[in-house]
């Protein structure tokens, strides 16, 4: 039919399959070339500068940490040169999210070099975030959105269009569409970030969060503040202690039902190795986050089998899995 055709193939192949369709095609029409195939030899975007030490160079140079400057070299290679360039706009080695070593310049270097045009570009096909953790993803969004804002100068209407679209994809990736349902918050490209605890956020503990069965975190940063804000308030001297006496009023603050406990306060207590003997015996934060994070952990187990229909984790497509057929 004079056609030659290839399917398949993965990133590390793709150069010598397509070797082998041109010396296919060449052969089968009786084409003539004045040089043998150059592939092998030609050097990737990124590889000229490129050692398997240059990540010393970045922390040196940039002052970033060593997780990050590894991810940067490996990801980038001497194009990592260019990522760090753009941390000089206010200090954008800041990462997105704590658990993981993207940064804002590679959000800032998306934009201005790779085409990215909408904040599912960037978590999705460029920082690759949402295929690695869509949780994470959907936290780093707020970010991710304000430095996009800053770089293509979106509009705050724009802004949220593209929150929006982002959380209707990261439903595709495995989140509940229970998230399409959240405020959509906006910050400045110089403020509050997401996957660090805000100490300003005040709220309630979401208990009942079917995301929380997804991502590796019991608490989202929005709920971190609320309990660091509460403690602090309960905090009168300052030194990172409440009393025992001030747990339950702790708890009533950030709207946890102590009398509605499965298990009982106290068995949280215990687990925690807080004594309830003397009520004025110091407590430290680790012992109350702790102890909240047993009680999300059991509210949300026992909810789990009667979570409504439309609040289940959605189930990742093939496609976007990484498996096959």
């Amino acid at each position: 039919a004079g056609l030659v055709t290839i399917a398949g193939g993965k990133w590390t192949t793709y150069r010598e399959m397509a070797k082998e369709t041109v010396d296919k095609a060449a052969q089968e029409f009786g084409l003539s070339a004045p040089r043998d195939c150059q592939t092998e030899n030609v050097r990737l975007i990124g590889s000229h500068a490129w050692s398997d030490k240059m990540f010393i160079k970045l922390i040196q140079t940039f002052g970033v940490d060593a997780e990050v400057a590894k991810h940067l070299a490996h990801n980038y290679g001497d194009r990592a040169w260019a990522v760090c360039a753009l941390t000089d706009r206010g200090g954008d080695t800041q990462r997105l999210h704590a658990r993981y070593p993207f940064v804002d310049a590679e959000v800032r270097y998306a934009v201005q070099y790779e085409y990215a045009l909408s904040a599912v570009d960037v978590i999705a096909r460029r920082l690759r975030l949402a295929f690695l953790d869509a949780q994470a993803a959907r936290e780093s969004l707020p970010r991710v959105v304000a430095i996009m804002a800053d770089e293509l100068k979106w509009p705050v209407d724009r802004q949220r269009l593209e929150h929006r679209k982002a959380l209707q994809f990261l439903t595709t990736m495995g989140l509940p569409d229970s998230i399409l349902n959240e405020d959509n918050e906006l910050i400045d490209a110089g403020g509050e970030r997401a996957g660090v605890v805000n100490l300003r956020t005040t709220g309630t503990l979401n208990l009942v969060d079917p995301a929380s069965y997804y991502r590796r975190g019991v608490f989202s940063a929005g709920e971190i503040g609320t309990i660091l804000s509460a403690f602090a308030e309960f905090d009168v001297h300052g030194d990172g202690h409440i009393e025992v006496k001030d747990i339950e009023p702790l708890l009533a603050a950030i709207k946890v039902p102590a009398a509605g406990l499965a298990q009982g306060l106290n068995s949280y207590l215990e687990s925690a190795k807080i004594s309830v003997e003397d009520p004025a015996a110091s407590v430290e934060f680790e012992q109350i986050f702790g102890m909240l994070g047993d009680i999300k952990e059991s509210f949300n187990a026992k909810a789990k089998s009667e979570i409504k229909t439309d609040a289940k984790l959605n189930q990742i497509p093939t496609y976007r899995s990484g498996g096959g057929v």
